[in-house]
């Protein structure tokens, strides 16, 4: 199929390497391969890194988190935990290292980067669960971290994003920790794969709707998908009441399959009256941003994600 790619983007669609979720231990040596030799990441302003590990869901595991404190900045400060992609397969938080770095230096924000159990290892709920235990355990160490309880948001990008979505939903539900605020960056919703977008991208750059058929099996396992008994926490969009979440930013490509699911979750927010901004971003594909950082649309991305999570984390801007 021929898509009217972003003048910018086109020409670096065919040099893009291929993602497929049916060999997903060489996507992730691959992945592994290509974060050795990148470049180290050098932020504008200098921030603290660390990692520590955090009690898991009901003391049964411990989970991985790094923290990101900008250290140019006194607190308390808003803190953010951050959910990376991958389809709820890949991905790690050495992977999204620049970009949880990058929010801590721009946005001023305390990040808590969790790298939850991946599937098909460890299917649902397992990632979802390693989050929310992440979060509780921020809630409660707010005076050690530096940051306001009051502006603590969570939020992530693609399977993050759906992470994210499902963390508002358990913290509201469970009683646990007040959010001010959700970030879903292109997220991962719905396990039902209906929408227009889903059944029409299916050989759009690294994300398609083989893709994710594949991610949505490993997740929730084999015959699963689709179905009647689909948990909300899972998929999101099976949420019947929006209500009472936190407000949302939500951006969304447009020729991604997840696009629609996106679009449809942003709306029902809004029509269950919570504060919601829809990005949709004209010519761009799941991951561009990622990989073709300087083309114009991609910067613009970036700088509205900055600016959306200054609004919702109510973080001061910087100053250089």
């Amino acid at each position: 199929m021929t898509y009217a790619f972003d003048p910018e983007l086109a020409p670096w669609v065919p040099s893009l390497p291929q993602v497929d979720l049916a060999d997903y231990a060489a996507v992730r040596a691959a992945e592994a391969a290509a974060l050795a030799q990148a470049p180290a990441y050098a932020p504008s302003a200098p921030v603290k890194i660390r990692n520590i590990t955090v009690p898991g869901p009901l003391g049964e595991t411990e989970v991985p988190v790094r923290i990101y404190t900008p250290a140019d900045r006194e607190g308390p400060l808003p803190g953010l935990l951050y959910i990376h992609g991958g389809g709820f397969v890949l991905g790690s938080v050495d992977g999204f290292d620049s970009a949880a770095t990058l929010i801590a230096a721009e946005v001023g924000a305390v990040v808590l980067s969790v790298d939850y159990r991946l599937a098909p290892e460890h299917p649902f709920p397992a990632g979802v669960e390693d989050c929310y235990a992440a979060l509780l355990w921020t809630a409660d160490h707010t005076d050690e971290l530096g940051i306001d309880p009051d502006r603590l948001g969570v939020g992530g990008e693609s399977a993050g994003g759906g992470l994210s979505a499902a963390v508002a939903l358990l913290a509201r539900d469970r009683d646990g920790p007040s959010l001010c605020f959700q970030y879903l960056g292109i997220p991962e919703l719905d396990d039902r794969l209906a929408t227009p977008s889903m059944q029409t991208f299916h050989d759009t750059p690294f994300w398609h709707r083989p893709n994710a058929e594949l991610s949505w099996d490993c997740y929730l396992g084999e015959g699963v998908r689709g179905g009647t008994a689909v948990s909300p926490y899972a998929a999101p969009a099976r949420a019947q009441d929006l209500s009472s979440l936190p407000p949302a930013c939500v951006t969304v490509c447009e020729f991604d399959p997840l696009r629609d699911e996106g679009i449809a979750y942003a709306q029902r927010l809004v029509q269950a009256g919570v504060p919601t901004e829809l990005h949709l971003y004209p010519g761009t594909f799941h991951g561009s941003a990622l990989a073709v950082p300087d083309a114009a649309v991609s910067r613009r991305m970036t700088a509205d994600q900055l600016d959306a999570l200054r609004r919702g984390l109510r973080a001061d801007r910087p100053q250089r």
